[in-house]
């Protein structure tokens, strides 16, 4: 059974901008974005957590919001100003918060991923 799925990919000019959904039975309220440039090794590029706490990658700060819907749970990552380095595949992923003695909170290790997205950013 197919988890999570990305859409909202393709190819725009460098500038653009672009909005990246994921949605599915494996979406939770902790959840990441990640991406595999061409030739390199997967990165991550943002995360929000079940506070709705966010954190982003220092290449792409200012520049990608995380969202993320409360009713549905489907995930979001909007794109401003893309670059040519931003082209990718871009991935989703989650994870159940996990509870201890200070209550629910994300360790950031993601069991669950989709089968990602192609961004291309042309100069």
């Amino acid at each position: 059974q197919v988890e999570l799925v990305e859409s909202g990919g393709g190819s725009v000019q460098s500038g653009g901008s672009l909005t990246l959904s994921c949605a599915g039975p494996g979406t939770r309220s902790c959840m990441g974005w990640f991406r595999q440039p061409p030739g390199k090794e997967r990165e991550a590029v943002a995360s929000i957590d079940f506070d709705r706490r966010t954190n982003y990658a220092e290449s792409v700060k200012g520049r990608f919001t995380i969202s993320q819907d409360n009713a549905d749970r489907t995930l979001f990552l909007q794109m401003n100003n893309l670059r040519p380095e931003d082209t990718a595949m871009y991935y989703c992923a989650s994870e159940t918060p996990s509870y201890g003695s200070g209550g629910y909170y994300c360790r950031h290790e993601y069991a669950r991923w989709g089968q990602g997205t192609q961004v291309a950013v042309s100069s």
